[in-house]
This record gives C-alpha cells, sequence and structure tokens, in this order.
C-alpha cells in the first residue's frame, strides 16, 4: 500500500488530487501537506491527516516522511504564472529550491517524486503546433525558467541517485471545484463562472490564441496513472507532453453559447497575459505519454463544457 504525501494540498490542484488520491489508497493513506496561512478545511482536513508542510523547510518535509512513512510525494508547491512574474525571486525559491529539498528528503528516505511541469516550460522559439516531446525550450517567464530546471533536476536525481522522479507537462486546467489562482490560462475557468452568473464576460487573451488546455478530472486520472506506471517503459520521465483539446477564447465562447445563448463576451486584452500566452505552444504532441504509459483523455470542449457548467449550476444553487 502507498503512502502518500501531497505538498501543496490546498492549492487549486492539490485540493483536488488528494481526495481523489484518498479514494484510490485509503484516507490515511494520504497525508495533506500545507503551509500557515492556506489552512485546510472541510472534508480536506476531515477525511484524513493533515500537517503543515513548508517545502522550502527540508527538515519539516523529512519529519513528515517519517511519521508516516511516505513512499511517493507529490510536490505541487508553486507560483503560478503571473503571480510569479511579480515575484520572480519567490517562484525560484518555492519552485526550484523547494524542489531540491523534497529530492533530497526523497533521496534519503527512498521515495518516489512527482513535480508537474507545464506548457510554460516552452517558448516562442518553440514549434507552436503539435510542439514535439523533446525540442526546444527557451522560455522569457520566471516561471517557465523554473519549470525547466525542475525537468532537468529531476532528471538529474534519476541519473546521478536512482530516484523514481516522474512528471508531466501540464497545459491550462479548467475545474469547477477550485477558483484559479494567477494563471495565464484562467480565462478559460472564468468564463464558465460568468455564463453561469449571466454576467458578461471580459476576456484578457485575445481572440485566436491558442492554447492547450485539459479538464481537471483528466490532469487528477493522468497523476496517479503516470506515477502507477511501469517504470521499465518509461523513456521521457521529466516532463511528458499531456494533451486534451486547443481552443481559442471565440471557440469556448461558442461552445458555451450553445447552451446559453444570451451570454456575451468583450475583448480587453491584459499585456501581460497575452504576452505570456503568444510565447506558449498552440497544441502538444503527446504521443510519447500515449505509447508509454497509456496516456488517453476522457474529455474534449463539448463534453468539458457540458458538465462544467451542469457543476457550477448545482454549486450555485446549493
Amino acid at each position: 500500500m502507498k503512502n502518500i504525501l501531497i505538498i501543496g494540498a490546498t492549492g487549486q490542484i492539490g485540493s483536488e488530487l488528494t481526495m481523489s488520491l484518498r479514494g484510490i489508497y485509503g484516507n490515511e493513506h494520504v497525508v495533506c501537506g500545507y503551509i500557515k496561512g492556506a489552512e485546510p478545511k472541510g472534508e480536506l482536513m476531515e477525511s484524513g491527516p493533515a500537517e503543515i508542510c513548508d517545502v522550502t523547510n527540508p527538515q519539516m518535509i523529512a519529519e513528515v516522511v517519517k511519521k508516516y512513512s511516505i513512499d511517493t510525494i507529490y510536490n505541487l508547491a508553486a507560483l503560478l504564472s503571473v503571480v510569479a512574474e511579480s515575484n520572480p525571486m519567490l517562484a525560484w525559491k518555492i519552485g526550484i529550491d523547494g524542489l531540491w529539498n523534497v529530492l533530497e528528503v526523497a533521496r534519503e528516505n527512498g521515495c518516489a517524486v512527482f513535480t508537474p511541469s507545464s506548457i510554460g516550460s516552452f517558448g516562442p522559439s518553440t514549434p507552436a503546433v503539435q510542439t514535439p516531446q523533446d525540442t526546444v525550450q527557451r522560455p522569457r517567464t520566471i516561471y517557465g525558467v523554473s519549470k525547466v530546471t525542475t525537468e532537468l533536476l529531476s532528471d538529474y536525481y534519476f541519473n546521478k541517485y536512482g530516484v523514481d522522479t516522474r512528471a508531466v507537462r501540464f497545459p491550462g486546467l479548467i475545474s469547477y471545484v477550485a477558483l484559479p489562482g494567477g494563471g495565464t490560462t484562467d480565462y478559460a475557468v472564468d468564463i464558465y463562472y460568468s455564463a453561469v452568473k449571466g454576467e458578461k464576460f471580459i476576456c484578457p487573451i485575445a481572440e485566436g490564441t491558442y492554447m492547450d488546455m485539459m479538464y481537471m478530472p483528466d490532469a487528477l486520472n493522468a497523476c496517479v496513472q503516470l506515477m502507477e506506471a511501469d517504470p521499465t517503459k518509461l523513456v521521457h520521465r521529466n516532463a511528458f507532453n499531456i494533451a486534451s483539446m486547443s481552443f481559442a477564447p471565440e471557440q469556448i465562447f461558442a461552445a458555451i453559447k450553445e447552451h446559453k445563448p444570451n451570454f456575451e463576451m468583450e475583448y480587453q486584452v491584459d499585456a501581460l497575459k497575452q504576452s505570456i500566452a503568444s510565447s506558449w505552444p498552440d497544441s502538444l504532441d503527446d504521443s510519447c505519454a500515449r505509447e508509454e504509459w497509456g496516456w488517453n483523455p476522457s474529455y474534449d470542449l463539448k463534453s468539458m463544457t457540458t458538465h462544467m457548467l451542469q457543476q457550477l449550476e448545482k454549486k450555485f444553487q446549493a
């Protein structure tokens, strides 16, 4: 039986991943790691063990790992792209210095480590359409720089020390559970909230700007599926391209309009978000993930939109 520690468990991905993993492995086997000021609440706190676990404090990480006999760490601590640009030093401290701490604890205690990368690890010189698994990575944001470093450092610990490191490059993630927290792709979550509230949506991303996106249930499945994959079949480890759908703002607007005919949208482009979005790929080639560990998403734009709107309607009625 796995004993799992999730660092950053109260964040956008972590809050849902924690509950998903508890459903698979048992509540008592999944530890919700959080920092002061971001305490878990409700079911997240009540359903299983929770510990303060600051990624910048290696001693704290080691104590939690030993207390619960942890064998797998999901390291989700990071600043999102837009927030990171306003505080690059903190983004590096959490994303890279923190990762170093996690990897050292993992090396000393025989843990496997999952640390997600992102489409932000690519840059304007990367082929934009069907971006290959192995290609040039020269991002121009601190978020992207830290993600490339994450991939390289994770590979280093695997090759030098044998630490079982694995990662995916997440596209923009869309969820009805947790609110977005400062990412470039957040518009693709906000637009659904506006539609359900009956408000006009002000889109910060320009028409025709394609970005890869993924519905959260598929993202959670990717985390679990990769960590359960046969290690002898993994060639790329850090980090796999994974893809589900790629769309521009006008396409998600059109998908919502099928359900909400009176929904309106206008563009007020945010210069920072647009500059970041324009430097990212339009779509990813995820054939390596499909071949090496059977990646296969369940949702496309149409099915996601139907489910997203249904769930948000229920959420607001409650």
